[in-house]
């Protein structure tokens, strides 16, 4: 009985989402033979002829990739599961479907499979009339078809059937009531084996309680589908940490345990290295210390391996033939599977179909792809060089503090567990990202500590700038990571762990502005114009962790550690200024966005006078003096509220900024009584033609702070400014320092802001609609054309 029923432990490749190419499974296949496992369960929820069009028989092409595989898997020793889910659409009654359901898994037995699964999960309890009249209940449909199927197929030794009722918390009205159960436990035939995911589709822990509980009713011990690296269901979420939450002793109740991991195959290294150690923990002849499974250790050995992995020179779209002697120094191809085909079986090699980094993954290719650019951008973007930098070189210099990252190098291991840290489980976060959250939640909660108009008490100032200090460099280490990422050598692991990586940077981006502007710039409750009351309101009262307790499935909360971060700032709620697409071109250029400081102006002035010259064709305006374009641009902005004035830097220096004002009339008014007559002064009439000039010059700066009807400040009483914003390959980076901006005026009280744009300028109309604005204003209600787009915050 022990050797017709050993314990199947392994991988089920059933999420939702593109399914793993060929190459990728064989990989898989390596990496489950030198870990130890022994099943791989075939049944990917988005292959059309697993789940849609399962009535749809296997091309010859497709036969023949198929039968590879099932050869692959069991060559390494390896139980190819193979399973189909005609659960949506089947007539459990039809004569029909049933032999379509038995032509169907009779081709793949006769492909060499000799284990099958039929999965009725994730579909609906209701019966079409014929079933309704052949029939006494849904369950007695499913345990019929199945029964007969299981007798067809001669009886195999691995049959698994997967419920609808699959976990503690769909069951009704409970697991030991629940006359669905009941009836599967009764008449399903004793060696076809039930799946079960635990109390919850994902479950933080599996219980020996709870385990016996489900046996008794199934009359047999269920396989367990964990779900617990999973992340279908969450585009933001990624889950690198440990198998974790079942004790090995749990192996005594169970048929087996299938892991359902990531989506993307790069990240699942460490989950299956640990469900390797996991399984192989307590066996009998283990007598050593480490015949306990412990997740810490398990995941320090997995680390160990998985940092030889990242460091291999591996290209997406390749199959690298070094010897296959060890689980870290495997012969992998990561081409993903882009085929537009029915089944997954067909299409592997549809590299060209791929975007293809660059073999210098610190610039972008110089030639941009058709179609592809984006308002705000420019698709070609040299080392070194910037639309708008100084040709005189004031930008070859780094920026302090921050080191220059680019071309492909190693991933350190502190870098690596800073990854898996940040990444680590559904219920849980790593240490970095609870130091992350917990540093952000205190700065935000004492913040008043140094308000603009707070008394300062001195060491509770020092105390607040030391854990901001600590909090900064995190941030830091995460831009850092980012650009290790995309400068690494392994570019099978970029394709798949990139968008996750470049997401956390940009919200840890807004996160560390928002930290350092808060210092001696957020107003305190004092202020007439300060939201203080509101503050708890605008950061955010509750956290993740708090929101999903024990008992909540994952995505209650979307977004893990990135929508957390989000969450905890003024404007978390505004999903658009934080989800959009990233880039086509990873660039692992390190950017830093920080509140403006006075040393700033010289550059800034050189920079909008830059872009004004190549607006102009190159040609100097007749009114020479230096300043003229950066008085007008950014001199009332960076001179009367600098507080909301953001900087965008990256390794070679100030590269450009954004500028706001928080309460328009206010600032109209100061203009009118202190800049306007400064600029008289600065541009004094001379005579001749440079008179007539000084005086346009003049009239257009009063036009620039001209009236705005009431209409419009009343629900928009910010302006922001977008003259000295950058143009870079990487959008997300000119979005994410709009955001710093937009999470400024919300926390000092604004409830809306608005943005003129000439209506000829349509990638900044664009760039504008994406963060959310709308057009609520034409130029005609002024003087000059224009078009006002607005959003609340």
């Amino acid at each position: 009985m022990e050797k017709r029923n050993p314990f199947l432990c392994g991988v089920v490749e059933g999420f939702y989402g593109r399914p793993w190419s060929m190459d990728q499974r064989k990989v898989l296949f390596q990496w489950m033979q030198h870990w130890g496992l022994n099943t791989y369960l075939y049944g990917p929820k988005d292959d059309l002829k697993h789940r849609l069009l399962w009535r749809e028989v296997y091309s010859p092409e497709e036969e023949v990739q198929l039968r590879t595989l099932i050869v692959e898997a069991q060559s390494r020793g390896l139980r190819f599961v193979y399973a189909l889910s005609p659960g949506q659409d089947i007539v459990f009654s039809s004569s029909c479907d049933l032999t379509l359901l038995k032509r169907k898994l009779r081709q793949v037995s006769d492909l060499g499979c000799q284990a099958f699964a039929i999965l009725f999960d994730d579909i609906d309890h209701s019966m079409c009339q014929a079933d309704s009249e052949a029939f006494s209940s849904f369950a007695h449909a499913q345990v019929n078809v199945t029964n007969e199927i299981y007798r067809f197929l001669g009886e195999p030794p691995v049959f698994l059937f997967c419920p609808t009722e699959y976990c503690g918390a769909l069951c009704s009205p409970s697991v030991s009531k629940s006359p669905y159960l009941q009836t599967v436990g009764e008449d399903l035939l004793n060696n076809i084996t039930v799946i079960w995911t635990g109390s919850k589709v994902i479950s933080r822990k599996l219980s020996a309680d709870c385990l016996a509980e489900v046996e008794s009713v199934l009359q047999r011990p269920p396989l367990i589908w964990d779900n617990l690296h999973a992340n279908d269901y969450d585009s933001r979420r990624l889950f690198l940490g440990p198998f974790k939450g079942r004790e090995p002793q749990l192996k005594s109740h169970l048929r087996g345990l299938l892991l359902n991991p990531n989506c993307e195959f790069e990240a699942n290294y460490i989950p299956l290295h640990t469900l390797g150690s996991w399984h192989r923990a307590g066996e009998e002849e283990r007598k050593d210390e480490e015949s306990d499974y412990c997740p810490d250790r398990a995941l320090s050995a997995a680390l160990h391996d998985w940092m030889e992995e990242l460091n291999q020179p591996l290209q997406a779209g390749r199959q690298c033939t070094r010897a296959d002697h060890r689980s870290s120094a495997q012969s992998r191809c990561k081409t993903p599977d882009r085929s537009e085909g029915a089944s997954t079986f067909r299409g592997t090699s549809s590299v060209a179909k791929l975007p293809v980094f660059p073999l210098n993954s610190s610039s972008p290719p110089s030639s941009p792809t058709k179609g592809e650019r984006e308002p705000g951008l420019s698709n070609h973007e040299p080392p070194g060089s910037r639309p708008g930098a100084p040709s005189g070189g004031c930008r070859g210099q780094k920026a302090q503090g921050r080191a220059l990252c680019g071309g492909k190098g190693l991933l350190s291991e502190s870098q690596v567990r800073l990854l898996v840290g940040l990444h680590y489980l559904p219920h849980e976060h790593g240490p970095s990202a609870q130091k992350l959250l917990q540093d952000l939640t205190w700065l935000k909660s004492n913040c008043h500590l140094v308000s603009a108009n707070s008394k300062k008490a001195p060491l509770k100032v020092d105390e607040w700038r030391g854990r901001a200090s600590r909090f900064l460099s995190l941030c830091e280490d995460v831009a850092q990571l980012h650009c290790s990422v995309v400068g690494g050598a392994n570019r099978a692991v970029l394709y798949d762990l990139y968008p996750y990586v470049w997401d956390l940077r940009n919200t840890a981006l807004v996160a560390k502005a928002f930290i350092c502007w808060l210092d001696g710039r957020v107003l305190s409750d004092s202020s007439t114009l300060g939201s203080w009351r509101n503050c708890f309101h605008w950061c955010g009262k509750t956290t993740g962790a708090d929101l999903l307790g024990v008992e909540s499935e994952p995505w209650a909360f979307k977004g893990g550690i990135s929508g957390e971060v989000q969450m905890l700032l003024p404007i978390g709620s505004s999903s658009e200024l934080f989800s959009h697409p990233p880039p086509l071109f990873p660039t692992s250029r390190l950017y830093n966005i920080r509140p403006y400081h006075n040393k700033d102006k010289l550059e800034l002035y050189r920079m909008v006078r830059q872009l004004h010259l190549r607006t102009q064709g190159g040609q100097e305006s007749s009114f020479a003096h230096p300043d003229v374009v950066g008085d007008r641009c950014l001199g009332p902005c960076l001179a009367l509220c600098p507080e909301y004035s953001f900087i965008l830097e990256d390794e070679l220096g100030v590269c450009g900024c954004v500028l706001g004002i928080s309460d328009v009339r206010s600032f109209a008014k100061r203009c009118q009584a202190n800049w306007i007559p400064a600029m008289r002064d600065k541009y004094p009439p001379k005579g001749g033609n440079t008179q007539s000039y000084t005086q346009d010059l003049i009239q257009l700066m009063e036009e620039d702070q001209g009236e705005y009807p009431d209409s419009l400040l009343y629900h928009f009483p910010s302006q922001l400014r977008l003259d000295a914003l950058p143009e870079l390959v990487d959008v997300s980076v000119s979005r994410t320092l709009l955001t710093a901006l937009l999470t400024a005026l919300k926390a000092n009280g604004s409830q809306g802001v608005f943005c003129e744009v000439q209506p000829t300028d349509r990638q900044r109309l664009e760039f504008l609609t994406k963060m959310g604005f709308v057009e609520i204003l034409r130029g005609e209600a002024r003087s000059r054309e224009g078009v006002v787009l607005g959003r609340l915050l």
